[in-house]
């Protein structure tokens, strides 16, 4: 399998990031050029969809016959969750969302999460950190790899170059930036690979001297 980079473009092929107990399969999906993870869990080979975002059958040809456990909506933006009732009907998979975007998700949420909250991949874990700004209700994910260096999920509050976008409002910003730097900046360390609702994947390590910049520019 060749060396992962996560750099995948609608209509080409996945990228798989191979972790000692986490399998994590990234493919680019829809006219927004969404991304979708695909997590297995490597010991009891249990799945967990990230964002059904868009293309049904591109993600449930990427499911494959193993079955799917749950899918969880990182946010209620509509270009996340496109896919979900399809990939719902034809898995059973459990829904999952934050507590405070499920409202806005028109598939019904089976599991509200909070801020702290655990979602298992067969042996593997994801912890939620609640972010506000981009959403009400947004969630990132992450995996503590306990063989290397943490993976996060960050949806659409965080990419290489800045948070997410929201709209302008200055309140939303500064709340969006805050819980950034302290909640995932603050806490992870600049080897934490992650991988955005959107577009390439970074660390936090490239990511971080680049914090007053944002703050100062003000998106």
């Amino acid at each position: 399998m060749p060396e992962y980079h996560g750099n995948v473009k609608v209509g080409g092929p996945a990228q798989t990031h191979e972790l000692a107990q986490l399998m994590i399969t990234k493919v680019a999906v829809g006219p927004m050029d969404n991304n979708a993870y695909l997590l297995r869990c490597r010991q009891t080979d249990e799945q967990v969809l990230i964002d059904a975002a868009n293309e049904a059958g591109t993600l449930l040809k990427l499911i494959g016959d193993g079955g799917l456990a749950r899918i969880v909506t990182t946010h209620r933006h509509q270009d996340h969750w496109e896919a979900l009732a399809e990939v719902v009907a034809r898995t059973s998979a459990t829904t999952v969302a934050g507590r405070y975007d499920a409202e806005g998700i028109k598939v019904p949420t089976d599991q509200l999460v909070d801020e702290g909250d655990h979602i298992s991949v067969g042996n593997c874990s994801l912890r939620v950190i609640h972010l506000v700004g981009h959403t009400p209700g947004s969630i990132a994910l992450v995996y503590d790899d306990p063989d290397g260096p943490p993976h996060l999920f960050t949806g659409d509050c965080l990419f290489p170059g800045g948070v997410g976008n929201t709209q302008g409002d200055a309140k939303r910003f500064t709340s969006l930036l805050d819980d950034v730097e302290t909640k995932l900046f603050g806490t992870l360390p600049d080897e934490t690979w992650f991988y955005p609702g959107h577009g390439n994947d970074s660390t936090l390590g490239a990511e971080r001297p680049s914090l007053p910049e944002w703050r100062a520019r003000g998106w």
